[in-house]
C-alpha cells in the first residue's frame, strides 16, 4: 500500500474536541441531584441525543418523553432553555493547535452532530469553531456520523481527496466510519497527542517542547 500524501485537511469533530460538552452541567441549581440522576436512568438519553442530532426537532423530541416519562419533560426543556450550559468552554490546547493549523495554510473543515437549533452556542463557547472554513452539521442534513452517508457528504460537498484528509473525533464508531470512507481516522484524545500524530503525518505545527497542553 503507497504511503499516504501530507494531508491537505484536517476535519474536525466539535463536542468534546473542540469545545466540552457535559449535559448534566444544565441541571446544576436547577434540578436537585436525585432528580438528575433520575432523569439520565430513566429517559435514554444518548438515543435522545442522536436522533436530534439527526435532525428530529426537538419539539417531537420532548413529546415522546412525555408520552413515556411525563415527570421527566420538565428536564427535557430545561435541556434545550438552558442548553448552553452544557458547553464549558474549549478543549485545553485545541483553539493553539487550530490557528497554527490555519497559519500553515492547512484546510480546516467540522464534522459534528449536533442539533440545528442548538448549534450556534458552539462559537461562543469555543472561538476555535470560528476558524474553521466550514462546518458539516447533522441535524441541519438530516445525518449523523457514523452514518456512511454523511461522510460521502463531507467529502462530495468539499470536493476532499480523502487521502489527504486527517479526520479526528473522540468517538470510536466515528473514527472507524471515517476509516472505512478512507480518512486518516483518527481517535482524539488530547491536544498534545493529535499535535504529535498530525506531526507524524508531517504537519510540524510547533517547535519540539512548545506544544500547547
Amino acid at each position: 500500500m503507497s504511503a499516504r500524501p501530507v494531508p491537505t485537511t484536517v476535519v474536525l469533530d466539535l463536542g468534546n474536541v473542540l469545545v466540552r460538552w457535559d449535559p448534566r452541567a444544565v441541571y446544576h441549581g436547577r434540578l436537585a441531584p436525585d432528580d438528575v440522576d433520575a432523569f439520565f436512568a430513566d429517559v435514554p438519553f444518548e438515543h435522545l441525543a442522536r436522533v436530534t442530532d439527526a435532525g428530529t426537532p426537538w419539539a417531537v423530541a420532548r413529546a415522546e418523553v412525555a408520552r413515556r416519562h411525563p415527570h421527566h419533560a420538565g428536564a427535557v426543556d430545561l435541556y434545550v432553555a438552558h442548553f448552553a450550559d452544557s458547553l464549558l468552554g474549549p478543549v485545553p490546547g485545541m483553539h493553539q493547535l487550530v490557528t497554527e493549523l490555519r497559519e500553515r495554510g492547512v484546510r480546516l473543515l467540522g464534522l459534528t452532530n449536533w442539533s440545528a437549533e442548538t448549534f450556534h452556542h458552539a462559537e461562543p463557547a469555543a472561538p476555535a469553531v470560528g476558524l474553521l472554513e466550514a462546518v458539516l452539521v447533522s441535524g441541519e442534513v438530516h445525518l449523523a456520523k457514523p452514518d456512511p452517508a454523511i461522510f460521502t457528504l463531507l467529502i462530495e460537498r468539499f470536493a476532499l481527496d480523502p487521502a489527504a484528509t486527517v479526520f479526528v473525533d473522540d468517538s470510536p464508531p466515528n473514527v472507524a466510519a471515517g476509516a472505512a470512507a478512507g480518512l486518516d481516522a483518527l481517535l482524539f484524545r488530547d491536544a498534545r497527542t493529535l499535535r504529535g500524530e498530525l506531526a507524524a503525518r508531517g504537519l510540524t505545527v510547533a517547535a519540539p517542547g512548545t506544544a500547547a497542553t
